[in-house]
C-alpha cells in the first residue's frame, strides 16, 4: 500500500535536493534517478528554469513522498514505482529527482523533488487537489500492477480520511 504526500520547497531547493539524495539513505546514491535533468546537477539546472520562468511565484519546488507499506516491497521494486510514477505524472513536462529511502528498517519510501517551472514551455506547476488525486490514482494504479497492497477509498459519508480507509 503505498501512502503519499506533497509539501511545497519554498526556499531551501540545495537541502531539499541533498536530503533526497543523501548517500547514506540511498545506497550511495545507487537509487537516484532524475528526468529533465541530471541528479548530480539538478540544483543548478533546477535554479535556471526559475530564473527564467515567465510568472515568478513562491514554490521553487515540490517535495512529494509516496511510502510503502512495511516489507511489502525490495528497494528496486519501490525505485522502479517511482519511476514510472514520476514519468506518467511529470517527466515529459518537469525536471524531478526520484529518490528511494532504504534507511529505515521495512519502512521503504520514495522522494520526488519536481521543479515548478516546465522545461518544456517555461510555466509554472500549480498543484491542484486534482494533482494529488491524480498522484494517489496513478500510484495505486502501478500498485496494483506490481501486485503490492492499494489503500482503499474511505466509504461515503463515513467521514475516515484516506489514510483511516486502509
Amino acid at each position: 500500500m503505498a501512502v503519499t504526500k506533497i509539501h511545497p520547497i519554498k526556499s531551501t531547493l540545495k537541502k531539499a535536493l541533498d536530503y533526497i539524495e543523501n548517500p547514506d539513505k540511498t545506497d550511495e546514491k545507487l537509487f537516484v534517478s532524475s528526468y529533465g535533468c541530471s541528479y548530480e546537477t539538478a540544483d543548478i539546472e533546477f535554479q535556471m528554469l526559475l530564473d527564467q520562468a515567465y510568472q515568478k511565484g513562491n514554490n521553487l519546488a515540490h517535495h512529494l513522498i509516496q511510502s510503502f507499506a512495511p516489507g511489502e516491497a525490495t528497494p528496486e521494486l519501490a525505485h522502479e514505482i517511482g519511476l514510472a510514477l514520476a514519468k506518467k505524472l511529470w517527466g515529459e513536462k518537469y525536471q524531478v529527482l526520484v529518490a528511494t529511502h532504504l534507511d529505515r528498517e521495512n519502512h521503504l519510501h520514495n522522494h520526488f523533488v519536481v521543479n515548478s517551472v516546465s522545461f518544456l514551455d517555461g510555466k509554472r506547476y500549480h498543484r491542484t487537489n486534482q494533482d494529488y488525486r491524480d498522484m494517489r490514482m496513478v500510484s495505486d494504479r502501478l500498485c496494483k500492477e506490481y501486485q503490492l497492497s492499494v489503500v482503499r477509498q474511505p466509504e461515503q459519508g463515513k467521514g475516515k480520511n484516506y489514510v483511516e480507509g486502509q
